[in-house]
């Protein structure tokens, strides 16, 4: 194992930042945690990497974080403020010159997507470069652990889906990933395994097809309306044999499949019921966070309550 962690406590006086986590982290897995701001998971990620105090144990790479080698490790904290006035070269550069084996840094910048912005000082870069030029910092060494915090945090979409693709490439030669997101869709496309964190308590964990099928409940399909025709489109659609709830802005229509669209869009027609959207939805890690938690995660990681998440 990579890393193990036993019954992990961290409070700051009154607050309970960890309350006893227990998880452990193969040879050349991705695991993801996913939860809101306050959720525990940089706190989780500095007594995993031996850069806070706690309570239980962890080992990393077989022995404690403060002694393990620091070469095998590539670490990116959320926050992360390079000198400004330096290029994204120098920095590389930098960095790489604290270990007595450094990748090549234009290698480096390439794989980022760095190159075309090497010289430009690091003030003058956009947040989402600045973002790429930290995930360069922290591959310099060519980690056996990579552990990123948030690391898309202000990534346009198509850099995050490079940086995606990038991560992918590194696992591929053995790399270990550990990262935190609040994304659920970066959750679920790059992890092998997911952490549920919420008030500090890892309150499931599993592959992101093992926590839908257990707590994402069924797909569904949703039919936006108003007041008195929500009671219309329902009889239509339950008299077309399906199950039907409404809600305050339409109907639910629940295990609908795909397939299932057409003729729910034909029984509506035939009762004269207009509708303003009609959206299918199958379960995701979103629909597992809030069925845990009682609350989602927005992109920020700001959490929101079950009925506002649910609309």
């Amino acid at each position: 194992m990579v890393i193990v962690a036993e019954d992990v406590r961290r409070e700051y006086g009154d607050t309970v930042a960890l309350d006893g986590v227990s998880l452990s982290i193969d040879d050349g897995e991705v695991y993801a945690l996913i939860g809101p701001n306050g959720a525990g998971k940089t706190t989780l990620i500095r007594a995993l990497t031996g850069t806070t105090d706690y309570e239980g144990r962890v080992e990393l790479f077989g022995t404690d974080p403060q002694t393990a080698d620091a070469e095998r490790l590539g670490l990116l904290p959320q926050s992360f403020s390079p000198p400004e006035r330096l290029t994204a070269r120098e920095l590389v550069d930098y960095y790489g010159g604290l270990y007595d084996h450094a990748r090549p840094t234009d290698e480096v910048l390439a794989d980022v997507g760095m190159a075309e912005h090497a010289d430009t000082w690091y003030e003058k870069l956009s947040g989402g470069q600045q973002r790429r030029t930290c995930v360069a910092v922290a591959l310099v060494n060519d980690p056996d652990l990579l552990v990123l915090d948030e690391p898309t945090t202000a990534i346009d979409p198509a850099g995050r889906r490079s940086l995606w693709d990038l991560l992918d490439s590194l696992v591929a030669g053995g790399t270990t990933v550990l990262l935190t997101t609040h994304s659920m869709a970066e959750a679920e496309r790059l992890a092998d395994r997911v952490g549920l964190l919420a008030d500090g308590d890892l309150v499931a964990e599993g592959t992101p097809r093992e926590l839908v099928e257990a707590y994402g409940g069924q797909s569904r399909l949703t039919v936006d309306t108003e007041g008195a025709v929500a009671d219309a489109a329902a009889s239509a659609v339950e008299g077309a044999g399906y199950r039907v709830a409404t809600t305050g802005r339409g109907i639910v229509v629940r295990d609908a499949m795909p397939e299932d669209i057409a003729p729910i869009v034909d029984a509506l027609g035939a009762a004269d019921v207009s509708y303003h959207a009609l959206r299918w939805e199958r379960p995701d890690l979103e629909s597992v966070y809030l069925a845990l938690t009682g609350t989602g995660v927005t992109e920020t990681g700001e959490a929101v309550e079950r009925e506002e998440a649910a609309a």
